[in-house]
């Protein structure tokens, strides 16, 4: 069968994937790609090799009815030659001195030269990872031309198009994003993909822009929108420590307060133990270290960061002030992952966390994720134990925190930490209990209030 659109996604961590999968829900042909040989044949499988919300179902169904349309080979070269479009979407990792890793968008370019080289048809490349501004041009586009000797805007089109995916929902926000953003070589690669999205969402557009702009101010949107929301967080945690030097004071009805503003918005404004994720440590440092590169300080976004990193050290505090000293005592981090609705372990709050509690002499600490046991083990190892159930994980604990917003956590009543518990010290990371009901009951501590007098 010939489909309009055949698209080669190179890359199979959350955006590819995600995209892959919802590329193919919309009759649209998909070669995915990697150089991993287990992961591509289990997403010919039809099996997710993370856990995202959503994806696994979707997978399923077109597993079962359309098998053709999503396909992964290990072999890039032959998925851009045999599709109109390509996609980067590779990872773009910290180095040790918090700079941008470019190492895989290198070698994916150069892929795409060996493909071009061979190939007559016009062919459409989008970036679609993380990059500085200026990787477009002055790398990919560099790379595919020395090559296969072709030129950007005459023999392939060139794009970048950030994506605003938030894990844990990345199925939904490929499905119904609320802007898309393409940064185009000329006007022939941008309008190319445009059509390519109006084909796939369709009436959705009616209430979703899109933005054409030149590639280097496409490659800044991306760092602008995840250094804002990364503000937003360490905003609320500065006024959550603001709000713990008297009685009297909650950060949630400040936050709410303060979001209701239409110039603001509550969202990312929720106080806790701190962000975490593939992107926002990432990103945030990466712009950093790239200003730093061209002659200028950021103080902004080092505070950011700084704020951030010195929650896991102050919910630590908290806790001691209100159990004493825990070391030589059993510990539980009710959740692992960085957020609910993924698997993904990486620069979580848990980790800072238990960092922090092993530098301070806990060596009995336990915890449980109710998706993320599996990553956990991969990125903790033997620094902790892990449980099996809620109940497991309290089981003759002198201390609790609850690091991530599990909806299985949200039902837990004081009873249920009485009961498990050896001494019942609760600490809420996320601002999730009733502070009220919680308070009486037991001893317990929320980000951002202390006891109302």
């Amino acid at each position: 069968m010939v489909y309009k659109y055949s698209v080669s996604i190179l890359g199979t961590g959350f955006i590819g994937l995600c995209s892959a999968a919802c590329f193919a829900s919309k009759d649209i042909k998909v070669l995915a790609s990697t150089h991993n040989e287990k992961k591509a044949k289990r997403i010919n499988d039809g099996k997710a090799p993370f856990y995202e919300a959503d994806l696994q179902e979707m997978m399923n169904e077109i597993k079962a009815k359309k098998p053709e349309l999503l396909q992964c080979l290990l072999d890039p070269v032959k998925a851009v030659s045999e599709t109109d479009i390509s996609m980067i979407t590779q990872g773009t990792p910290m180095r040790e001195d918090k700079s941008i890793n470019l190492g895989f968008i290198e070698s994916t370019a150069k892929e795409i030269g060996e493909a071009l080289k061979t190939k007559n048809k016009y062919h459409l490349v989008v970036v679609r990872s993380t990059v500085v501004p200026g990787t477009t041009r002055n790398m990919v586009a560099k790379l595919i031309k020395d090559v296969s000797g072709k030129e950007p805007g005459r023999d392939y089109g060139l794009c970048m198009q950030p994506e605003f995916l938030a894990e844990g929902r990345s199925i939904e926000d490929t499905l119904r994003p609320d802007r898309i953003v393409i940064g185009e070589f000329d006007e022939k690669s941008g309008a190319m993909l445009q059509e390519f999205y109006e084909y796939f969402y369709g009436d959705h557009l009616k209430n979703c822009p899109i933005l054409r702009m030149n590639l280097e101010s496409a490659e800044l949107v991306k760092y602008g929108n995840n250094c804002l929301l990364s503000t937003k967080i360490s905003y609320a945690n500065e006024f959550a420590n603001f709000a713990e030097l008297v009685p009297n004071v909650d950060v949630a009805q400040v936050m709410k307060g303060v979001g209701l503003d239409y110039r603001i918005s509550h969202r990312f404004l929720g106080a806790g133990v701190g962000f975490g994720g593939s992107c926002f440590h990432k990103d945030v440092n990466a712009i950093k270290a790239w200003s730093k590169s061209k002659g200028y300080i950021s103080r902004l976004l080092e505070a950011v960061l700084g704020i951030n990193d010195d929650q896991a050290i102050h919910i630590v505090d908290i806790a001691e002030n209100l159990a004493g000293k825990l070391a030589g005592r059993k510990v539980t981090i009710l959740g692992l992952a960085f957020k609910p609705g993924t698997d993904d372990m990486r620069e979580a709050a848990s980790i800072r966390t238990i960092n922090e509690l092993i530098r301070r002499g806990v060596i009995d600490i336990v915890g449980f994720d109710p998706k993320a046991n599996e990553t956990a083990k991969i990125e903790l190892g033997e620094k902790i134990k892990y449980a099996n159930s809620i109940e497991e994980a309290l089981k003759d604990s002198e201390c609790a925190f609850l690091i991530t917003e599990w909806d299985e956590f949200k039902n837990l009543k004081p009873e249920n930490f009485k009961k498990a518990m050896k001494t019942p010290n609760v600490i809420d990371g996320r601002r999730i209990f009733d502070f009220e009901e919680f308070n009486k009951a037991l001893p317990f501590r929320a980000l951002g209030r202390v006891a109302l007098k």
